[in-house]
């Protein structure tokens, strides 16, 4: 299977490649790209005549722009939770002053998101979420507990919190999706985790009464849980794409070395190297099958579970055709001089976190076996 365009698509993706050539000098802030990018309305193309500022995209364009940022070697996304999370959500549960509030701003790129979903506790099993949201005299509610593996926070305006409102209810009711602005000294602590790469882009949050106003409360109070499904739903699609031209690249490194080294030789690793590249196009295959299809049908959790395990044997691989003296070594750490790593070592290192977040490998197959294959229900 391969992926058609037709001569509009080819001549929008030579209008982005133009587009990127003529913006990436300079290497702004993430925050200052964010900027940039919603000025020219690259922002939400995947959200439709939504009327919100955005540019209109058919998914096949959708399709070229994602790749051919990937291609440009293009700066990291600090907006693409807003992006690719919230806004479908929203734009499938929220009410028209949601909409009218929060999307313009991210389509802009004046403000960024972050997702307060996995906890101490309730990382996989998110129904078992313990951080409280209580509804007080003045209609506000006030949120306290605490989030981990929170994605930019440390930069993020707004959060979008999965919260028990009704204490009572156990596993997923009485859960309540709420959106609340970071900027609220004293009732919001961000702490960085270092990780093993050195670097620290994910967070543990602490609210501590933290202050989410009634009229953001999306789904209605208790109807978080569907709202927090639908979302997930929206993880994957055309971004899948994006990430498997990095997952390309890497694969091409890792094959140079091998010819470069001679390893190459090895009938053994060259059975992995062509593993590899299959199993890849496997993937592409898999997610232009999946494309605009139905984000509660579990093809997500198929997607997350095939590609977590190869970029993680990838990484195996890189530090196997490398040798003995390719391994990651302790090394020292501080906030201003992190790890040192080649990229071979941060694939490696990075990589043995893919099967556990965005969910793990055990809960993407209980999804599958009861939303695709009809299975019995997991006991409770």
């Amino acid at each position: 299977m391969e992926f058609g365009t037709t001569p509009e698509d080819e001549r929008f993706r030579w209008e982005v490649k133009a587009w990127l050539e003529g913006n990436l000098g300079g290497r702004p802030s993430r925050r200052d790209w964010e900027r940039v990018l919603g000025a020219a309305g690259w922002i939400g193309l995947g959200w439709g005549e939504s009327g919100y500022g955005n540019r209109v995209a058919s998914l096949t364009q959708q399709v070229v722009w994602a790749e051919e940022y990937a291609r440009a070697n293009a700066p990291a996304r600090s907006g693409h939770i807003g992006e690719n999370l919230l806004a479908p959500t929203l734009l499938a549960h929220g009410s028209e002053e949601q909409k009218s509030r929060f999307l313009p701003p991210i389509a802009r790129g004046t403000e960024l998101w972050c997702q307060g979903y996995s906890e101490p506790g309730a990382g996989s099993d998110l129904a078992a979420v313990r951080t409280k949201a209580e509804r007080t005299a003045d209609g506000t509610y006030r949120v306290t507990g605490q989030k981990i593996w929170t994605s930019l926070a440390h930069e993020a305006d707004w959060c979008f919190v999965l919260a028990r409102t009704d204490t009572a209810a156990t596993r997923h009711h009485g859960l309540t999706f709420l959106l609340l602005p970071m900027d609220q000294p004293g009732r919001i602590e961000v702490r960085p985790i270092r990780q093993l790469t050195g670097t620290s882009d994910f967070n543990e949050v602490f609210f501590e009464g933290a202050v989410a106003r009634a009229e953001h409360v999306v789904g209605g109070a208790g109807g978080g849980w569907r709202v927090a499904m639908s979302l997930l739903g929206y993880e994957r699609g055309v971004s899948t794409l994006a990430q498997q031209i990095g997952f390309e690249e890497e694969l091409g490194g890792v094959l140079r070395n091998a010819v470069e080294s001679g390893v190459v030789r090895d009938p053994v690793v060259r059975d992995q190297l062509v593993r590899q590249w299959a199993e890849l196009r496997t993937l592409r295959w898999n997610a232009l099958r999946t494309l605009g299809g139905d984000p509660d049908s579990g093809s997500s959790s198929v997607a997350k579970l095939l590609w977590a395990r190869w970029h993680r044997r990838l990484g195996e691989l890189a530090l196997l055709v490398r040798g003995v003296g390719g391994g990651a070594g302790p090394g020292s750490w501080s906030p201003s001089a992190p790890y040192e790593l080649d990229a071979d070592q941060h694939l490696f290192l990075f990589s043995r976190a893919d099967t556990i977040y965005g969910g793990s490998d055990e809960i993407q197959r209980t999804i599958i076996a009861e939303r695709v294959l009809g299975l019995p229900r997991e006991p409770k």
